[in-house]
């Protein structure tokens, strides 16, 4: 039983970047010439050039309701909105709905999303049953597991969701070694199996993803004999993070080149701060470039006590896209970044709507060293400009705002 999926793993931090940068340019110039929505993206970029992350966060960020935007606008001659490489046949066995619709491809790569990496460190191994209860239905979740199981060299059951008394019956039958699947429905078919009085005590281990694994469930399953392990990934980009047996962050993906950067921008934030997971895979069928994920992280400091050596995140820390309405008027993230743009002194924004329905107010609060009081009068006429409401401007020392991502905060009651 070894403890590392491979040798990529334990790699020094300068090897792995120095490797991650020599393939980005490749590719970069391969979205180009084969992705017509990234070429159009791309237009006038020089991708042999992307050969370091201050190159790389220049590039814009494509978010996913551009993606969708794309995708109903050509769907009429092309499903996948320009983003794809590979048009229908044997090197595309199939293709994927996730909500909105968005559809994604699945090329001929063995474990396609990457994900056989967390299920190693999830104690999975090869010769090992995985009880897979991730749909197979529209979405990649089911596929996503099973491509990755037998990477490792196990063999699934495709038990997909529903039908609690049925798996707890082939789990009784079967003995697989894990579970693969969301962390609700594995506690429902531990507490089904209890209500039936079938005991499971094969099942040892789990690998959850798609929901929370709060520490008070991670401990019920515990209690159960079941170690628990999450994962981080999504139907565009396989896998981004895993979590390992030190229970300390999230680990990234070798495969993956992950930038944590201000919701509505495009800009990193400093390590340790809290902002939007933006991902580059390299994927030649799907190469998406800059990927907004649309949810919050923030780096951890220090490697995992494992002795895996790539960056830890924190984990799903909420949603990136904090656009609310205000006064019947749309207030966006990006507004918020933009006015923080024309103003060197500022450090940190963070608009606040509170009042109650129908009577919103809007105070604008900004980390500064700048004690000049003419700047919050300048603050506020560029706060009108840009958000065409009025609002108020509330000046604060560096450090004041809460490191939570946050950009627009709903603070108004709804009673």
């Amino acid at each position: 039983m070894t403890e590392f999926y491979d040798a990529l793993e334990t790699r020094s931090a300068d090897e792995r970047e120095a490797a991650l940068m020599a393939a980005l340019p490749g590719q970069v110039v391969h979205a180009q010439r084969h992705s017509r929505a990234l070429a159009e993206i791309l237009a006038g970029v020089d991708g042999a050039s992307i050969t370091s992350r201050a190159a790389l966060a220049r590039l814009p960020v494509t978010r996913k309701s551009a993606l969708l935007a794309r995708q109903q606008a050509g769907r009429a001659h092309d499903a996948f909105g320009g983003f794809g490489t590979q048009g229908w046949g044997a090197q595309l066995p199939r293709v994927f709905a996730s909500p909105g619709p968005i559809y994604e491809p699945q090329g001929t790569r063995a474990d396609y999303w990457r994900m056989a990496r967390a299920l190693h460190a999830a104690g999975f191994r090869a010769g090992e049953l995985v009880h897979n209860c991730f749909s197979y239905h529209f979405v990649p979740a089911g596929l996503m597991m099973e491509t990755a199981a037998h990477a490792l060299g196990c063999t699934v059951f495709p038990g997909g969701t529903g039908q609690t008394e049925q798996q707890v019956q082939a789990m009784a039958d079967l003995r697989p070694a894990g579970y693969a699947g969301t962390p609700s429905f594995l506690r429902l078919i531990l507490e089904k199996a209890a209500e039936m009085k079938v005991a499971l005590p094969s099942l040892a281990k789990a690998l959850v993803s798609a929901e929370a694994l709060p520490p008070s469930l991670r401990q019920w399953f515990a209690e159960r004999g079941v170690a628990a392990t999450q994962c981080y990934g999504t139907a565009d980009l396989g896998l981004i993070a895993y979590e390992t047996r030190a229970r300390e962050g999230l680990v990234l993906d070798e495969g993956v080149i992950v930038e944590i950067v201000r919701p509505g921008t495009g800009d990193p934030v400093p390590e340790g701060e809290v902002g939007e997971l933006v991902v580059t895979t390299f994927n030649t069928d799907w190469p998406l470039i800059r990927f907004g994920t649309g949810d919050l992280s923030a780096v951890l400091p220090g490697p995992c006590p494992t002795g895996r050596t790539n960056t830890r995140i924190k984990g799903w820390m909420g949603r990136a896209d904090q656009t609310t309405k205000v006064r019947g008027m749309f207030v966006h993230p990006e507004q918020v970044a933009e006015l923080a743009k024309r103003f060197p002194q500022v450090l940190r924004a963070r608009l606040v709507v509170s009042g109650e329905m129908a009577n919103d107010q809007m105070l604008l609060r900004v980390e500064t060293r700048e004690t000049a009081a003419g700047l919050a009068t300048q603050l506020t006429e560029a706060l009108r400009d840009i958000t065409k409401l009025r609002g108020e401007v509330e000046m604060l020392a560096p450090g004041s705002l809460p490191n939570d991502g946050k950009v627009i905060e709903d603070a108004r009651s709804y009673r």
